[in-house]
């Protein structure tokens, strides 16, 4: 599939990207090298083929969520610079 300069342009508008006219030469045989491989990839027949969302086939074994008390709330805030009995206070971000 062959590429023009005025595709080339679109697509770098569409993304963003600043392109020099001395990169349009090589950018228009690279994308055309891609499309022309995606071409020859369409002709294969994929009816039973499965679509691959994972590299790997392991499936995750999940466990149950347990509630446990790890620290006390005295143990947490015992190193925080600021802290009332239950919270820490840190200093505001957001401003309205």
């Amino acid at each position: 599939m062959n590429i023009d300069k005025e595709t080339i342009y679109k697509v770098a508008d569409l993304a963003r990207i600043e392109i020099r006219e001395a990169e349009v030469e090589e950018l228009q045989s690279d994308m055309s090298k891609i499309l022309t491989f995606m071409e020859k990839l369409n002709e294969l027949d994929t009816t039973n083929v499965e679509p691959l969302v994972y590299m790997n086939p392991e499936v995750n074994v999940w466990r149950e969520d347990m509630v446990k008390q790890e620290l006390t709330v005295e143990e947490g805030l015992k190193n925080a610079a600021l802290h009332n009995e239950d919270f820490f206070f840190v200093p505001k971000i957001l401003e309205k």
